[in-house]
């Protein structure tokens, strides 16, 4: 049936594939909780990103915190099952944002991984995945999602520096704080 869901979003618009997953985990639970992850190798400067098969441009991995899962377990889970990267260490809570798009109940918690190593099926395309790689810090992709650049941004202007977690919204157009 996942594979089946994947298809076919792969041929719908972006708008309406975020909408459609949003409903798709409404049935499962009242509310969502989603992690997008920073992985950053801070001396090098890149950032790994993720290109799904069911939406178009790149974006942070992440996805669903599962019922019975902390977020640093949905976060370290994410990174591995999408880039096939094992973090060393837990992740560190960066942000907590409300996502408006599609039904406004989406929360996100976003987490820098800067701790990490390369595992099995490292940046290896998959089932969801369609492509992942490294890119440097100065040169992102222009099909960039919005909020992941704007994450991004935030990171290398240091916005998220003293240790304070951040909170807002997850869109850019209407974000109160990064």
């Amino acid at each position: 049936m996942q594979g089946f869901l994947l298809k076919l979003f792969s041929i719908l618009p972006t708008g309406l594939v975020h909408g459609l997953s949003q409903m798709l985990a409404l049935v499962r639970n009242g509310h969502t909780l989603g992690v997008r992850v920073l992985v950053v190798d801070s001396e090098r400067q890149e950032i790994l990103l993720v290109r799904h098969t069911y939406l178009r441009g790149w974006y942070l991995p992440g996805g669903g915190v599962e019922r019975g899962e902390t977020i640093a377990e949905a976060a370290v889970r994410e990174v591995r099952e999408e880039l096939g990267v094992n973090l060393s260490g837990a992740p560190d809570l960066m942000g907590i944002y409300l996502n408006r798009k599609g039904l406004g109940r989406d929360h996100v918690a976003l987490l820098l991984a800067s701790s990490w190593a390369s595992g099995n099926k490292y940046l290896e395309a998959n089932e969801e995945i369609a492509e992942a790689r490294v890119f440097s810090l100065n040169g992102l992709p222009e099909d960039l999602s919005p909020a992941s650049r704007a994450r991004i941004e935030a990171y290398r202007s240091g916005a998220f520096a003293g240790g304070q977690t951040k909170m807002g919204e997850w869109n850019p157009a209407v974000d109160r704080a990064p």
